[in-house]
């Protein structure tokens, strides 16, 4: 989907956090999704990603997707050399349960042999702790790419998601530990995003969410790009309809050049732990620009292997993801969603 379009369908307001329909916008049951997967039996060995082969697997994704004849094409067609580009990681589960390393190093290897310097490539997420965890620093010392936690680099005071909800402010907040009317009800964003990034690749886990359904894109850069999000995490309609709104500023939603879920191995149950054996190996990488197609996907999936394996059901919960469609930010509606599986 063209950057820019669904803010046709909203205004987004910063400092205000308003948020308001358009006069005119086209309805959300007239888009169409495209998603490419990349399939490969040898992604994966004992649970382990195979570097080289999820390279190729990634190399073969972008053309496919871009329709373009070779993986520099590929990349030169969805972000310039000029670009500040962030590869968005889920962390907090580790490696095995949370984007894993291999993924993000092919992504991070194809952009580089494109002509992206590395200095200009940030793999980054809220947390130091967790990126450490995952190896991702480590990771970035070994391919001389940027590894930057969000809550290290600071808030921007100028761009802020506000709601009428109080939050219990975290050490790292921007407004932890001040007094006054309205504290705690904004949310503030990113540094490294308003002030570094100028595009932004998003990889996430198939990994179930108890509250969201799936730990997908939208979640993923929504709840990681902003402080003050807890007070979101505990209700699922707050959830539900923050994360699309914080998606859908422009700060965030036009800079997403692409989405690809990993999804190497899908973990049904568990969350933000790793607990393998409630997970199974898929070896697919999935690629679009769609981060809600993709995250209808993951949703389906995931209570698709609960019933395999016999464990508890859950209500989907298709809340967020209708949210999101009525923002103009993609599809929820699978029926309008073309796969294309590239063996």
């Amino acid at each position: 989907m063209a950057a820019g379009l669904w803010r046709l369908a909203v205004v987004c307001l910063f400092a205000g956090g308003a948020l308001g329909a358009a006069s005119n916008p086209a309805p959300a049951d007239a888009q169409t999704a495209r998603v490419v997967v990349v399939r490969d039996d040898g992604a994966t060995v004992a649970l382990q990603p195979e570097p080289e082969v999820v390279r190729r697997m990634v190399d073969r994704g972008v053309m496919a997707l871009t329709r373009q004849p070779n993986p520099r094409a590929a990349w030169l067609s969805l972000v310039s050399t000029q670009d500040t580009v962030g590869l968005k990681v889920f962390s907090l589960p580790g490696p095995l349960s949370g984007t894993r390393p291999a993924v993000a190093a092919a992504v991070a290897g194809g952009l580089m042999e494109a002509g992206i310097p590395p200095e200009r490539i940030f793999i980054w997420d809220k947390d130091a702790r967790h990126l450490a965890s995952a190896g991702y620093y480590a990771l970035g010392r070994q391919l001389g790419v940027q590894v930057e936690a969000v809550s290290e680099q600071g808030y921007d005071e100028t761009k802020t998601y506000e709601r009428a909800l109080i939050g219990n402010l975290l050490w790292g907040d921007y407004e932890f530990g001040k007094k006054g009317e309205g504290v705690g009800r904004r949310s503030f964003a990113a540094k490294l995003v308003t002030r570094k990034l100028t595009r932004i690749i998003n990889l996430t886990p198939l990994l179930n969410h108890n509250e969201a359904g799936v730990t997908g894109h939208l979640y993923s850069l929504a709840t990681g790009s902003m402080d003050n999000t807890l007070r979101f995490e505990s209700n699922p309609l707050h959830l539900a309809e923050a994360v699309p709104e914080i998606y859908a500023l422009e700060i965030l939603g036009d800079r997403v050049a692409l989405n690809i879920t990993d999804a190497l191995i899908c973990q049904y149950q568990g969350e933000n732990r790793t607990l393998l054996h409630y997970a199974t190996v898929l070896n697919e990488l999935r690629f679009s620009r769609d981060p809600v197609a993709l995250d209808t996907l993951a949703l389906a999936d995931l209570e698709q292997q609960r019933q395999r394996f016999g464990a508890p059901a859950r209500k989907l919960k298709g809340e967020l993801l209708h949210n999101a469609s009525l923002l103009w930010l993609g599809v929820s509606d699978r029926t309008r969603i073309t796969i294309e599986t590239i063996p």
